[in-house]
């Protein structure tokens, strides 16, 4: 590869880590061509975009960024290194359990970094996982806030019939 290509993958790289705040690195060694080509089929599916790029690449691109991703340098950049982008948080973990569910036990998580938080180890997928996206947190909030007009209104419905009819009945009931 020429020096020149490499300035270019690397300016890529660069402004897909400015522009994406969630990505995943992973290790596809070991996959046949048909659990590659399932895993990409199912990354377009989920609007995750995959990418497969040297090393040496990545570490020069997370260098360009304000957050330090030196503890990505020990675990997370050997061997062979595929990244997952995304725009919500839990998509891809979401999307390597589901893979996983199919009986394939690759790719392997190797790391992410989610708004420049690390997370390291194939331990951390399952709290990956859980993490909420912005919009179910919204959706949490707004229906949180929601339930206590609501209740005040089935009350005052519910209370409304009970009142006219007492009234009604202290009407009609001779005096």
């Amino acid at each position: 590869m020429k020096r020149e290509d490499k300035g270019k993958i690397i300016q890529e790289l660069s402004e897909k880590f400015s522009k994406f705040s969630y990505f995943y690195i992973t290790d596809a060694s070991g996959m046949t061509v048909e659990q590659v080509n399932n895993f990409r089929k199912l990354c377009y599916k989920k609007g995750i975009e995959y990418k497969v790029v040297k090393n040496s690449l990545i570490k020069k691109a997370l260098e360009t960024t304000k957050t330090d991703y030196s503890p990505f340098n020990e675990k997370v950049l050997k061997g062979f290194s595929g990244i997952l982008f995304s725009d919500t948080g839990n998509a891809p973990a979401k999307l390597l359990k589901e893979f996983y569910a199919t009986g394939s036990e690759k790719p392997v998580f190797k790391g992410a970094s989610i708004d420049s938080d690390l997370f390291i180890g194939e331990n951390q997928l399952d709290a990956l996982t859980n993490l909420k996206s912005k919009s179910e947190l919204l959706g949490e909030i707004i229906g949180l806030l929601q339930s206590p007009a609501k209740n005040v209104l089935s009350a005052l419905q519910s209370g409304g019939h009970k009142i006219s009819g007492v009234l009604k009945t202290l009407s009609e009931k001779p005096e």
